[in-house]
């Protein structure tokens, strides 16, 4: 297992790259921001013909879904027509609707240039070529390994996590991670985050691979949880 993050991204954006290897392919999980080319920095992201998913539709983690031949993603999130996307903190707090976050954003989620020259102003998310939809319990197969989609809306509509419930193992996107929980943004939904929360906690789950930080055991996934409900449940 290998984790891939942007160094120079501000945290808010900073999302993993995770890519798996697998017997007949292998897994690559989101896709970044997209601002310096996968292809060119990664090229073994692109050697064995992988399965490239994503979690769900927000700019840090399909921003270099363009450079792949084919994603998958939940049909009710928009990836062929995604937002024009920005690196300007003020505009996209505005187009996500981040009043809420408690974290000061900076003016350009950047803090460094990915080539000579390279102007921020520039960003734009670029749809995929070619788009697999996914739904509930369909199967990504690696060969030695089989992931389970599991639909988990409530950070966005489709939200979901992979699952091999042989060892345990689960990919969660942004429906779980150590931070704020986004529920209150464009697309979110309090009752239905909710409701996600509760399935998960019902799973046997040994590890999580997060959307952003770094992976956590089933204890801590169980304490996120309950804190998310607790404070939650008034809402839900």
């Amino acid at each position: 297992m290998t984790l891939i993050d942007e160094p120079n991204v501000d945290e808010l954006v900073r999302a993993n790259i995770w890519h798996l290897t697998g017997t007949d392919r292998d897994l690559v999980v989101d896709t970044g921001l997209g601002i310096a080319s996968l292809r060119n920095e990664l090229p073994n992201l692109f050697e064995n013909n992988p399965e490239v998913v994503l979690t769900h539709g927000h700019l840090d983690h399909i921003g270099g879904a363009h450079e792949f031949d084919r994603v998958s993603a939940h049909t009710a999130d928009q990836i062929l027509i995604p937002d024009e996307g920005t690196l300007d903190g003020t505009a996209l707090a505005h187009s996500l609707g981040l009043a809420s976050y408690d974290e000061p954003i900076p003016d350009v989620l950047i803090t460094a240039r990915p080539t000579p020259g390279y102007e921020p102003s520039s960003y734009r998310l670029l749809p995929p070529k070619n788009v697999h939809w996914l739904s509930e319990g369909d199967i990504i197969d690696l060969g030695d390994r089989r992931f389970t989609v599991l639909h988990l809306p409530g950070h966005s509509r489709g939200s979901i996590a992979l699952y091999d419930p042989a060892d345990g193992t689960i990919f969660t996107g942004d429906v779980v991670y150590e931070g704020p929980l986004l529920d209150t943004i464009k697309g979110s939904d309090v009752r239905a985050y909710a409701t996600s929360m509760e399935r998960l906690r019902s799973l046997h789950i040994s590890v999580v691979y997060p959307g952003h930080g770094d992976p956590f055991g089933p204890e801590r996934l169980h304490a996120i949880i309950e804190d998310y409900l607790t404070k939650r449940r008034a809402i839900a």
